[in-house]
């Protein structure tokens, strides 16, 4: 996916969840949007090298979005709300083994959750599909990439709702979607939420199925690489 037209800075501080300062070359310090609801564990690092973009929208209190943080040298795309985009592109060029040639809706509610994509399926002997994306930033070890960065509620709804899916005959997947160049496996993040951990590994009981696929990163794009192994 390409991305926006982006400057450079360095990162002073990331603060109040949504807000971050940033030192520009000339030594301004402006304020941009965070657009990621998480902790942001090991990508918000004072001193960090970042990307932002500036939107020309009068009405937005910070024209700046903080789009991409360099992490151990790389490149790491930490807008959340480009996640799904992501997903839903390689979705619809085949990238995404066992998912091809479904048509694609977006935000769909399933029980008391609204879940990333419902994918229909084009031939009536297939299942409806139910998708949901979780952005993964954090890595547990050297070689590992785990999910959550702090504990998360609303995690653990959505593997009901995809574990519901399951029960009505359809197909639940939770995709998580690794932000990190070094990551050579993918894990739940069990000393930082067990209870996501332990829900995690008791809807895979139940037929939810995991997937987890790694992003590349470059100041003009995000995409889809490869497929990681997945340790529950």
């Amino acid at each position: 996916m390409k991305l926006p037209v982006m400057e450079d800075g360095i990162l002073e501080r990331r603060y109040k969840r949504f807000l971050a300062d940033i030192r520009l070359p000339d030594g301004t310090v402006i304020t941009a949007h965070t657009p990621n609801t998480g902790s942001m564990k090991q990508c918000a690092e004072p001193g960090a090298r970042v990307m932002f973009s500036c939107s020309d929208n009068t009405q937005r209190k910070y024209p700046h979005t903080l789009e991409l943080i360099q992490v151990e040298g790389n490149w790491d795309d930490i807008n959340t709300q480009r996640s799904n985009r992501v997903v839903e592109e390689a979705l619809a060029q085949g990238v995404i083994a066992g998912l091809e040639g479904y048509r694609i809706t977006p935000e769909q509610r399933l029980g008391e959750s609204r879940i990333d994509f419902r994918l229909e399926p084009q031939h009536t002997d297939d299942r409806p599909v139910w998708v949901e994306v979780k952005n993964v930033t954090y890595m547990g070890t050297p070689a590992c990439a785990c999910f959550p960065d702090a504990i998360t509620k609303r995690g653990q709804r959505h593997l009901r709702a995809l574990h519901q899916a399951c029960a009505r005959a359809e197909r639940g997947v939770i995709l998580f979607l690794v932000q990190r160049a070094e990551a050579q496996v993918c894990a739940p993040a069990a000393d930082i939420d067990p209870d996501y951990a332990h829900a995690l590994r008791e809807v895979l009981c139940y037929g939810v199925e995991p997937l987890a696929y790694q992003t590349e990163t470059t100041p003009a794009q995000t995409r889809i690489v490869r497929r990681l192994p997945l340790i529950v």
